[in-house]
């Protein structure tokens, strides 16, 4: 094969061209990320640098400890701690020049008898008789500076609550017997990874804010059996704007209390793991809400506490503000973040939102990552990505099976990739190209026009090192103002023609189109797959939180669970198919880590097959032919029918005979190859998997 002088390369989920490194250039031997991507080399200085700023760091942090995770304890000196007969508390604030602890305990007056310390460094120090503080007391921090004066809840606070009636935050009192853990040490089950990305308050039923204690025994039973052996969780951090998704955190250590208490989250996360279902974190530390009274910004009336002071402190997108992490208490509060929720909650990992936005100075907005010279161009924050790769050191320190995600979109090389190598130490990234793939060919694509060649590229077009978690949506896709794939295929005709025996031609066409679209991105992935609560069966509508727009309504931060319990609606279809092919996948060990080896593709005729293992996985695409005896090269053998979305059981129309087995049919042409004709039929707009049930023929 000649070699050119272009290469393509995998970036996410989309191709790229770059230059080819020149012949002469010496392989860098001691990073496998080069010896993986040669096309990589030219950028050796900066991603070399990278990497040594990481060791430089971790030297600097751990100079006086033993390693990160000693050094990630800010959250057991800050804040409030209770030790015999005293309460303890403690805030870096160096820009105060008094501050008072308020609450219930002192009429929220400022009194001498609490009245802080300063310490050395910007520390401040308080010690508290025991029986001056009791459960369940509120309380904040009133704080005077040069010219100003605030009340601020703690930053290391671990329970933050809402005044009743009232937009009000306050730290509470928490003096709680420990929890007593039914489950001490879970490790997840990767093989494959399979995700249900949720959210505690919209997950139930009833207009409201459901709670911990709802979703542990109502939803977790429904997600134990649809098969997925992981949850990750939206909206625990603390955070004032519901509507914000849980993306704007105020409260860093809480965990939100709008959804019940301490305990009652650790019993949610200690059923999932009597369920074997991993706990996954969604965790924000891309930004933080710029709220003053509720969060971090101006704790101590400076605006370079934790956050740049300059032009760089306000993210241009997103409202809030952007950490500073090149400062080493910053580092100290976000690693030891990490740390609090991996031990204190159990939690099994985390998936870190917004990496993208960290990554690059201008937050990697309108830019369009065509080559790699796009990555190291030197608009790289090397804070950030310091930060990144020690958090990810720093988790896998704690717990070796924790499982670290990040949603990064640019593609930037070596996300996902061991430090050792050369990477940051992510175990999965998201294949963010994949749902604005299938968004683009749903919102622009005649159903004629849906090419296989493409389907099969997209799906499986990504760096070989590095792990992905696919999806066909997650809850980007179903937030109001977009819209869910199955309200694209159906729209309107949801409301009217649901029911079992009304055959209207747009439901029937969604509900088909709906099965392939999930079969074939589950089929490909090579990491993990997620999907968003209630996706699986097609919940109709948006996602649209209480906001002054709406009436303050709730009608939409809601799952209409009841749709799918109904026997006379067609939902029970699309959730009986999902619950088959993760299923089937589930019970292939280290599915995700087999071959893929597409078998045949041929846009004209819309069929696409490929073999993983022993299954072969054939989709028809076509909306009005049907084949028979369609012929696709397959390993030589005997198959037979594993999955059909044209099952009844599935909402189709019963046209596969799935009791035939299928005999490979002799081709002298191929036998040099061990291929032969695997001949089936294959209706319209269906998906089969078939699984090779004898290898060889008897002579």
């Amino acid at each position: 094969m000649k070699k050119a002088d272009k290469k393509t390369e995998k970036t996410g989920n989309k191709a790229v061209k770059t230059t080819a490194p020149k012949k002469n250039r010496p392989a860098n031997k001691r990073l496998a990320i080069y010896r993986d991507d040669p096309w990589l080399e030219p950028y050796a200085t900066a991603i070399d640098g990278r990497h040594d700023d990481a060791i430089r760091k971790e030297a600097e942090l751990t100079s006086h400890c033993n390693s990160l995770k000693d050094f990630a304890n800010a959250h057991q000196y800050f804040g409030l701690h209770r030790q015999g007969d005293w309460w303890v508390f403690r805030e870096w604030a160096p820009n105060a020049t008094q501050i008072f602890l308020v609450g219930d305990f002192s009429d929220w007056e400022e009194k001498a008898a609490y009245s802080m310390k300063k310490l050395e460094n910007g520390v401040w120090e308080i010690h508290i008789p025991a029986d001056r503080l009791r459960h369940g007391q509120h309380y904040k921090m009133s704080v005077h500076w040069p010219g100003g004066q605030g009340l601020r809840i703690p930053a290391y606070a671990t329970r933050v609550v809402q005044a009743e009636n009232a937009a009000i935050f306050s730290a509470q009192v928490w003096d709680t017997a420990p929890y007593r853990w039914q489950v001490e040490h879970f490790v997840p089950d990767t093989r494959p990874l399979l995700i249900y990305e949720c959210h505690i308050g919209m997950a139930q039923q009833t207009e409201g804010v459901g709670s911990y204690i709802e979703f542990r025994d109502n939803i977790l039973p429904r997600i134990a059996a649809d098969g997925y052996n992981a949850i990750q969780i939206m909206a625990i951090q603390e955070h004032p704007y519901y509507g914000s998704f849980g993306y704007h955190v105020s409260s860093f250590f809480a965990a939100s209390s709008r959804f019940g208490t301490p305990d009652d989250l650790k019993s949610l996360i200690d059923r999932a793991h009597q369920l074997g279902i991993a706990v996954i974190m969604d965790i924000v530390h891309s930004h933080a809400v710029k709220n003053e009274n509720e969060g971090l910004g101006r704790l101590d009336g400076s605006h370079n506490l934790y956050f740049y002071g300059d032009s760089r402190r306000e993210h241009p997108a997103w409202d809030s503000l952007c950490f500073d992490y090149g400062k080493n208490e910053v580092l100290h509060f976000l690693l030891s973040n990490c740390k609090y929720w991996l031990e204190e909650y159990h939690f099994d990992g985390f998936r870190f939102d917004g990496v993208t936005s960290m990554l690059y100075y201008d937050h990697g907005l309108g830019k369009a990552f065509g080559g790699y010279g796009d990555y190291y161009d030197g608009n790289q924050d090397t804070n950030a990505i310091t930060y990144l790769t020690l958090a990810n050191k720093l988790i896998h320190e704690i717990n070796p099976d924790a499982l670290t995600i990040a949603e990064e979109m640019s593609g930037m090389p070596g996300i996902a990739l061991k430090f050792r190598d050369g990477g940051f130490g992510f175990d999965y990234r998201m294949a963010m190209g994949i749902p604005d793939y299938w968004i683009k060919t749903l919102k622009e694509k005649k159903d004629e026009d849906w090419h296989p060649t493409s389907i099969f590229w997209e799906l499986t077009n990504r760096r070989a090192d590095e792990k992905t978690i696919s999806y066909v949506e997650s809850h980007d896709q179903a937030l109001v103002g977009d819209k869910t794939v199955i309200f694209r295929l159906i729209d309107k005709e949801m409301y009217w023609h649901m029911m079992v025996g009304d055959n209207n031609m747009a439901v029937t066409r969604g509900i088909a189109l709906h099965k392939m679209i999930r079969l074939v991105t589950l089929a490909t992935i090579n990491g993990g797959y997620l999907n968003f609560m209630g996706n699986e069966w097609g919940h109709p509508e948006w996602i649209d939180f209480p906001r002054e727009g709406n009436g303050w309504s709730y009608k939409y931060a809601r799952r209409q669970w009841d749709l799918v319990d109904r026997d006379d609606l067609q939902y029970k279809f699309l959730n009986n198919f999902d619950n088959a092919m993760v299923e089937l996948v589930s019970g292939v060990n280290n599915f995700q880590a087999l071959g893929i080896e597409k078998l045949w593709e041929k846009d004209s005729d819309q069929v696409l097959a490929f073999r993983r293992g022993m299954l072969v996985f054939v989709f028809n695409f076509s909306p009005d032919k049907a084949f028979s005896d369609y012929g696709i090269l397959a390993p030589v053998g005997k198959y037979r029918l594993v999955l059909s979305s044209d099952s009844p059981e599935f909402g189709g129309f019963g046209n596969i005979d799935e009791n035939v087995e299928h005999l490979t049919q002799y081709d002298p042409l191929y036998e040099p190859i061990g291929k032969e004709w695997l001949k089936l039929y294959l209706p319209p707009r269906t998906a089969q998997v078939l699984r090779l049930t004898r290898s060889r023929r008897k002579k």
